[in-house]
């Protein structure tokens, strides 16, 4: 009897810690948020995108990883904003470039250039990586145009010619 009280108090003893060791593992995470029925529209839609050219470059130009190009300006348009819509970011995403996944990679088309991918940046020239909301842009009421940047990164020490292409998509989050 007394062989098995001892055996009954392992076996308690083994479950409790059991127990307190994946009690001490778990977390939680709460979401919140707010789903608004009030928005601008977007211009530049996937049925009608923003087309922005970055240039021809030679890949002599790229004279080690990170060197980057002249930056492009494009604007990002939202028309019909409400009085009730004050500030919005945006939020680019697509493919990662492999050695960088803050850049876009570009669209693998044939003969494309390689060792080079996309970075984006906002108004004030600063990095913006993919799936990083920029920088809050202040809205009127009626039509806005949020500025952005974009320009070819190298990611390796030796970039190959080629079409350059990508496509980014993006969201617009109002806060």
């Amino acid at each position: 009897m007394k062989k098995m009280f001892v055996i009954a108090s392992m076996a308690a003893a083994i479950s409790m810690s059991a127990a307190s060791v994946y009690a001490g593992g778990a977390g939680q995470v709460n979401f919140a948020g707010t789903i608004t029925d009030a928005g601008c529209t977007i211009t530049n839609t996937v049925s009608n995108p923003l087309n922005v050219n970055l240039g021809t470059y030679s890949d002599k130009e790229f004279t080690s990883s990170g060197a980057a190009t002249a930056k492009s300006s494009f604007k990002i348009s939202l028309s019909d904003c409400p009085d009730t819509v004050t500030k919005a970011s945006v939020i680019f995403d697509g493919t990662p470039d492999s050695n960088n996944t803050n850049l876009l990679k570009l669209t693998q088309d044939d003969g494309v250039a390689t060792g080079v991918a996309i970075q984006l940046y906002d108004i004030s020239g600063a990095e913006l990586p993919l799936f990083t909301a920029s920088k809050s842009y202040t809205l009127a009421s009626g039509t806005n145009d949020l500025s952005f940047m974009a320009a070819y990164k190298s990611t390796a020490a030796t970039v190959t010619a080629g079409p350059a292409n990508a496509v980014a998509n993006f969201s617009i989050s109002y806060n």
